[in-house]
């Protein structure tokens, strides 16, 4: 009986212990449960902060920006008319002169234009380097806006330094070296031709020296060239040595003697004209290799070439002055000391030619050659004489 008594004792000591360690179970886990809620709540806080900074430093929005950037919807660019209308914003462009003039000799076959467009004037300036006339240019453009473009071929290495509010800022096309008499000039006054081409409202295109100057006000001249059936560029037959003798047999048939021509570097043509000159692969290997100095290809590749393709269009006169009275190589060059009334009123006076059909005794819109010398008298001159 003791045995049992005793044996019940002790399963009744035994029960003790358990109810404890129950107890004491019971007391720590809350206990756990508060400190992992701790741990994420710290955690909730950390996350939020460094949130908090993040789009602070960085900013939400930049990162939506960025995103929204890089998307363009497919159908804009093709379907938008102005990608097609609009001129280029950026002259310096990457292509290379064979994709340029791929790219220039694009013509809508429909001759209606489905937008309004105000024909311009491409001012053509081919140079070396500085235009030291270009304040005068500044005055004659002044006030017409819309009505004229201008692009700039110099030596590569030249920088222009002209302010935001000229109108040759940023005017200068991808360049190369250019040659007198050598296929490197044909292949600048190209380059010119092409960039121009780019600006669908450009419809007529006047190469131009840094020495040439204006002989009118803009509206006189753009009106002149605007109203004219043909375009004006110099076309003539000289049987003599420096004509039909520089003509090479080789350049047959594609050019035979009767056809070459001899005419002004400076010229004036219109869009139709423009497109013939980039887009020719035809005439352009013949001269390269067959007119090489003492042919000077530069006197006759456009007015050989267009005469055969479109002589029903040409002038066949330049509207650029020069004077060739004191021999050599080159014309005259006019300095300070030739700015005189008296000196344009031998441009403006006794001369005569047609002008569409028609007999007319305004024959010239440009002279050349005009040093830097002359701009000051120049400035001063051109209210009372030029006009402008």
């Amino acid at each position: 009986m003791q045995t049992r008594v005793g044996s019940v004792g002790s399963l009744e000591e035994g029960k003790d212990p358990v109810v404890t360690t129950r107890t004491s179970q019971s007391k720590t886990l809350p206990l756990r449960v508060i400190q992992l809620f701790g741990l994420f709540l710290t955690l909730c806080i950390a996350i939020s902060i460094i949130s908090i900074y993040t789009i602070r430093r960085f900013g939400i929005y930049s990162v939506v920006t960025t995103v929204k950037s890089n998307f363009v919807p497919c159908y804009e660019e093709p379907n938008s008319l102005d990608h097609w209308r609009k001129p280029p914003s950026n002259l310096l462009h990457s292509m290379s002169d064979k994709e340029l003039l791929w790219r220039a000799s694009f013509v809508p076959r429909i001759k209606k234009y489905p937008f309004i467009r105000l024909p311009k004037i491409a001012f053509m300036f081919l140079t070396k380097g500085p235009l030291p006339l270009s304040p005068l240019w500044e005055r004659f453009l002044k006030g017409h806006e819309g009505l004229y473009s201008v692009y700039i071929h110099s030596l590569p290495s030249f920088n222009a330094e002209f302010p935001p509010s000229s109108v040759f800022y940023r005017r200068q096309i991808p360049s190369q070296v250019s040659e007198w008499g050598k296929m490197s000039m044909c292949d600048a006054e190209r380059r010119l031709l092409a960039n121009g081409l780019l600006d669908i409202y450009n419809e007529w295109f006047i190469l131009l020296s840094e020495s040439c100057i204006p002989l009118y006000n803009f509206s006189v001249i753009y009106h002149y060239i605007k109203k004219s059936k043909y375009s004006f560029i110099g076309a003539f037959d000289d049987p003599g040595p420096f004509g039909r003798g520089r003509y090479n047999g080789n350049m047959s048939p594609e050019v035979n003697v009767t056809q070459w021509r001899k005419g002004s570097q400076w010229f004036e043509i219109n869009r139709k004209l423009a497109v013939n000159i980039v887009e020719d692969i035809t005439y352009y290997p013949k001269f390269e290799q067959f007119c090489r100095p003492a042919c000077y290809v530069d006197e006759h590749y456009f007015p050989t070439m267009l005469t055969i393709q479109a002589s029903n269009l040409l002038a066949n006169r330049s509207i650029t002055w020069v004077d060739w009275s004191r021999g050599g190589a080159h014309p005259a060059t006019f300095g300070r000391a030739d700015i005189t009334e008296e000196f344009f009123k031998r441009i403006f006076e006794g001369h005569q030619c047609r002008y569409n059909d028609q007999p007319s005794s305004v024959c010239f819109l440009f002279a050349r050659k005009f040093a830097p010398s002359a701009l000051e008298p120049l400035l001063q001159i051109a209210p009372r004489v030029l006009g402008f």
